[in-house]
């Protein structure tokens, strides 16, 4: 598109976007980020760029990637951001600049209807309960009169319903041009779309399981992208490792032997051998889901106990299926479906041997143990050099941004994990007025964070101050045992005093009914882990408090985690200062910024451990945040409040 309109004249008042935003009003951050963006659009240059609250970096990047034109993809970590992207703010811009402009929200295969699955669901129609049996045709209706074919559109059936497995796509059943059904494919159907589209929306996970790992439909439309923004970019060094290396789990081993019978048993006249294999791999499988004591946490493979005898379950289940793939061998050259099955064989196989040989000192090999399946993941230690490597081969505009990219108003943290040493670098502060509007409190007298007791002084702590803010409170905690032992000491004392405040607890509810109980309330406590710490937004008074526990320090049992504290550690780098505290510091700014989202919100930042005094590095913790008034005074703080 040809420039019409400057930057400077797009954002001004009277101009463009005050025509039909009400209220709209000129920042000087604003431009400045925006100006920043263009130039890194217009010289094909990477630039990173921190934009605190209130700056608007949404419109600041929007505007040049729009008014320099070509395909822009946008990649967010959150559905919120995709749905505003989609449904208001690049609506706003492209009406604004009036430019007919084709956008798309890209999605990953799960989210979409497979025709074939949900057809051989339906002649097998055995299923896990009646429920289901009466879903399957609710799904057929709706499917037969989609365009999109999206599980979003199914409203009548639960998320949690035990037939999506069932019917929507994978990678792993996907037969491709083969597949009767290629035509009316909705995958394919949303990927021509994403394709033919100005402007594509993608999630962080999409963006590198389907280009990264050379997934040929989402690599289409990348390469000849223009322009690639990351917002939210803070969440790449712990989501693109993932992606980046390998994961099995149990339960894709499971749904092979299942989609196996569903398709083999109604072609083969020696069905009792394929029973028995089936029976061999399933019994084998479960042994393994079972082998762990605890559940919901990662382990490392070198600290799996008894490992010799955890591997020979391993290779015994390796066994079973190299028999399961020699099996298919007779009939894969027949059929497109049986090749495919031959394939995920080989592929698991080639996974699990892969996870149980750890000779790779550049790669951690670990399993994430959920409530009843395994998964075997292994991760590359450091991404940047492939990531580095990417870029180079995708000659485009690469912005990154968020609100938190920065420790100490420092990048090199962000850098170093992604391979932008030479990315130019920005940070814009938040406008808000912190020093007036909100108080950072340390209270005195904390214990030592290991303290056993360490919760019982928290709460007699906080207990003052949430009753000055008349409850309205975010309680962010480090870990999920905290988490509970806060919640049972807080009601324990309120109920003691009578105070009748609803106390919300992460796990209680999904992450937006816990929200909207707490804005319907008004005087709610809300109580969350670390999924808690961002992507919540609560404006106005019915958010004046929120208290941190603990330092959010990583737990050093994470096994990637250890393991690039291991390898910076051999090369003679200090892992804590460039790494440990860097980390943790980018996860407190997340946290602390849940209180200030609007120019006329007032509140209190109450960080309960006493480090961030009394040991050296603390500085940098507080240094990081904005300019809150600070004071360890309890009766400051209560003052305050009580003329919110």
């Amino acid at each position: 598109m040809k420039k019409e309109l400057t930057i400077e004249e797009f954002f001004k008042n009277p101009g463009p976007l005050s025509e039909i935003i009400d209220n709209f009003h000129e920042r000087e951050d604003q431009l400045k980020m925006a100006k920043i963006v263009n130039e890194a659009i217009e010289e094909k240059d990477s630039l990173i760029i921190e934009a605190g609250t209130g700056v608007g970096k949404t419109f600041s990047y929007l505007v040049p990637a729009l008014m320099n034109g070509g395909k822009v993809v946008i990649s967010t970590a959150t559905k919120n951001l995709q749905d505003q992207l989609f449904l208001k703010d690049i609506p706003t811009i492209r009406n604004a600049l009036k430019i007919p402009v084709e956008i798309n929200i890209l999605k990953g295969r799960s989210n979409y209807i497979c025709q074939l699955r949900m057809e051989n669901a339906l002649l097998e129609g055995q299923f896990l309960n009646k429920e289901d049996a009466k879903y399957i045709h609710e799904i057929k209706k709706i499917a037969d009169h989609s365009e999109v074919g999206e599980i979003s559109e199914f409203n009548t059936i639960p998320e949690t319903s035990t037939i999506w497995p069932f019917v929507t796509s994978t990678k792993d059943n996907c037969l491709g041009q083969d597949c009767e059904f290629f035509k009316s494919c909705f995958v394919v159907k949303a990927r021509k779309k994403a394709i033919a589209s100005e402007i594509v929306i993608v999630n962080h996970h999409l963006f590198f399981a389907d280009f990264v790992l050379k997934d040929a439909d989402l690599s289409e439309i990348l390469p000849k992208a223009d322009t690639v923004i990351f917002d939210e970019a803070h969440q790449i060094p712990q989501i693109a490792p993932i992606f980046l290396g390998e994961n099995i789990s149990t339960n894709q081993i499971l749904y092979l032997v299942q989609d196996a019978n569903q398709i083999l048993l109604k072609h083969l006249k020696d069905k009792e051998k394929l029973i028995e294999l089936s029976r061999l791999i399933n019994d084998s499988t479960n042994s393994i889901n079972v082998y762990f004591d605890k559940r919901n946490y990662r382990v490392g493979i070198e600290k799996i106990e008894k490992l010799d005898f955890f591997k020979d379950k391993i290779n015994n289940l390796i066994d079973h299926l190299d028999k399961f793939c020699r099996f298919f061998d007779k009939y894969s050259e027949q059929d497109t479906e049986f090749k495919n099955l031959k394939e995920r064989t080989e592929e698991i196989i080639n996974k699990l041997k892969k996870w149980i040989n750890y000779e790779d000192q550049s790669y951690v090999h670990w399993a994430d143990i959920f409530f009843k399946s395994v998964q075997f993941n292994v991760t590359p230690i450091s991404i940047a050099d492939s990531f580095r490597e990417f870029q180079e081969k995708n000659k485009a505009s690469w912005i990154f941004t968020s609100a938190t990219l920065a420790a100490n108003a420092s990048f090199d943290h962000f850098q170093s994990l992604m391979g932008l040493e030479n990315a130019k670098t920005e940070l814009l502060k938040s406008p808000f007025n912190y020093s007036k509007n909100a108080y950072l409190y340390v209270p005195e007298d904390m214990p030592d964070v290991s303290s056993r007791l360490f919760n019982n002084h928290l709460v007699g702590k906080i207990y003052p101050i949430i009753l000055a803010a008349q409850g309205r409170t975010f309680i962010l905690s480090t870990s999920i045992k905290s988490m509970n032992e806060i919640k049972s000491l807080l009601k324990d004392k309120f109920e003691k005093n009578n105070i009748n405040y609803p106390i919300l607890t992460q796990g209680e509810s999904s992450k937006i009914k816990l929200l909207e109980q707490f804005k319907y309330h008004g005087n709610a406590i809300l109580i969350g882990s670390l999924s808690f710490w961002e992507g919540v937004d609560v404006r106005g008074k019915e958010l004046s408090l929120v208290i941190i526990d603990k330092l959010p320090f990583q737990s050093p049992g994470d096994p990637i985690f250890e393991s690039k504290i291991n390898l910076l550690s051999a090369q003679g780098i200090n892992a804590f200062m460039t790494f440990q505290l860097p980390k943790a510091i980018i996860s407190l700014k997340q946290g602390a910024g849940r209180l200030i989202r609007d120019e006329e919100d007032k509140g209190v930042l109450m960080i309960c451990d006493s480090r961030i005094i009394s040991k050296p590095y603390g500085r940098s913790f507080w240094q990081s945040l904005p300019s809150f008034k600070r004071t360890r005074n309890q009766e400051d703080v209560i003052d305050f409040l009580n003329h919110l």
